[in-house]
């Protein structure tokens, strides 16, 4: 155990964040460099090492959650980090972007303030980068298989990774420009620095795993070539078709869906652009979704100098504290403050878009919304509601229904798809075609990083044992979902 009495005498301390008017003038993330430094080992020792430890079961991964948080206690950051990577392949990404379901089942979260695991996370990892912990692991010999994994997001990437680990020469497709997927052109930088994704696959490819970017299977090559030359296909793909909103006024220009606005802002970063094609800079901007991703669209439109945000929500504003049908250690739902919220704007809770006007030159110019409540388990509109909003720009970010079948990806594999559209697979993440699996959104429909990594990890397993007979990679700690078992 860390501290016997660490929860009963150190208050719970997080991060600090920078100063809004700061952050706002430049991409970086949000947070003071080596702020948790001073603090972390003792919020480490918060941890109680429970008998019966329920962050495990919070964590997809199944992290060691007490294991490390003891090493970070005693400082001892060599140790720490190698009980971190013994179940997670990219805790830097996770410490910076999961939403630590983790912390919603720490037994301390009873009736306390819970552990920082994740801000526990990120140090160690940070610190691992810092004190050159993190090498690359190439395979001591090669088993002479292939595989070819398509995506470069938390999940192909995992898969990707472990398979290199076990011998296995792996190959990775991405259609975008650059590695990492939704990591890369989907999150903003104040969220994640893309360094961190960038010694990470120099790390893979030092360990041997190879990528091709600007390819779209589907498109650019076939499925039936690509199972020509790889023993093995994990399709990685995600869950990149966006949820439309079929109101009248959706074709005026300048209503974009959040994966069409977002990447662009990263591609500034990336030095491809001087100022993005879609910016919300001068402009009345509105946020049609109330998630992560609504957020991202939020702080991006503040750093590009929007006149106004708001951002709209279909359900009720979610309580402070958890609710009766939401119980310790289940993940709550939850009123959430990020980063982009801290920065200004303003947040309207159950309410629909009803239409959107523009000027002669087809430019979305308004929206018009009304409030909703439910009745009898029903949505409806409440009469006499009815405002407008101004809207120059306006993003949708109400989520994802299913991976991409318009480049041919599913049709070529003859992949089968479950009532959500998501690809079928069984308890190995084998689809049912031969020698094809797969792993993260793409099978799983959209879900959180954790997952993705976890289900990338698991696939992999299942991959070597379809490729060697018997895996020798490490059996996952715990089954990646309830209808699953590994």
């Amino acid at each position: 155990m860390a501290d016997p009495k660490g929860f009963l005498t150190t208050p719970r301390e997080t991060a600090c964040s920078r100063p809004v008017a700061e952050r706002l003038g430049d991409w970086n993330e949000v947070y003071v460099p080596g702020s948790l430094l001073p603090i972390i080992s003792k919020q480490a020792g918060r941890c109680m090492d429970c008998g019966i430890p329920f962050c495990h079961n919070g964590c997809p991964l199944g992290n060691l959650i007490p294991e490390w948080n003891d090493f970070a206690y005693r400082e001892d950051w060599g140790a720490a980090s190698e009980r971190l990577h013994a179940t997670n392949n990219f805790p830097e990404f996770t410490g910076r972007l999961c939403p630590a379901p983790c912390e919603s089942a720490c037994v301390l979260g009873i009736n306390q303030p819970a552990v920082t695991i994740k801000n526990v996370e990120v140090s160690i990892i940070d610190k691992a980068w810092d004190n050159g912990n993190v090498t690359p692991q190439p395979p001591e010999r090669l088993s002479g298989k292939t595989a070819a994994v398509i995506g470069s997001g938390p999940a192909g990437l995992a898969a990707a990774q472990q398979l290199t680990r076990a011998g296995h020469t792996v190959v990775v497709y991405e259609r975008a420009d650059r590695v990492g997927g939704l990591l890369r052109y989907g999150i903003p930088e104040f969220k994640m620095e893309k360094v961190h994704i960038n010694r990470r696959i120099e790390q893979m490819r030092a360990e041997g795993t190879k990528f091709r970017t600007g390819i779209e299977v589907g498109r650019d090559i076939t499925a039936t070539d690509l199972r020509k030359r790889f023993d093995a296909v994990v399709i990685a793909a995600g869950a990149t078709v966006s949820r439309d909103l079929p109101v009248p006024g959706r074709e005026l220009k300048g209503i974009h869906f959040a994966m069409e606005y977002l990447p662009l802002s990263n591609k500034v970063q990336e030095g491809d652009f001087v100022t993005p094609p879609i910016t919300a800079e001068g402009k009345h901007v509105v946020v049609i979704g109330g998630g992560d991703t609504g957020a991202d669209c939020v702080g991006t439109a503040h750093r590009q100098g929007a006149a106004s945000v708001t951002q709209l929500e279909i359900m009720p504003r979610p309580g402070e504290e958890r609710s009766a049908n939401q119980p310790w250690p289940t993940f709550p739902m939850l009123y959430k403050v990020t980063s982009a919220h801290e920065e200004g704007g303003e947040r309207v809770y159950s309410v629909s878009t009803t239409h959107f006007e523009g000027d002669e030159d087809g430019n979305v110019q308004s929206l018009h919304l009304v409030e909703v409540a439910f009745e009898d388990g029903k949505l409806v509109q409440k009469a006499g509601t009815e405002r407008v909003l101004p809207a120059q720009l306006v993003t949708l970010a109400m989520g994802f229904t299913g991976t991409d079948q318009e480049n041919g990806l599913v049709h070529q594999f003859g992949l089968d798809l479950d009532a959500r559209g998501n690809i079928e697979r069984d308890a190995s993440y084998a689809t049912n075609v031969g020698g094809v699996f797969v792993a993260g959104d793409a099978g799983r429909g959209q879900s959180l990083i954790v997952w993705a990594i976890a289900e990338g990890r698991s696939a992999a397993r299942g991959v070597d044992r379809f490729l060697t007979g018997a895996s020798a990679l490490p059996y996952p700690v715990k089954p990646t979902d309830r209808s699953i078992t590994v």
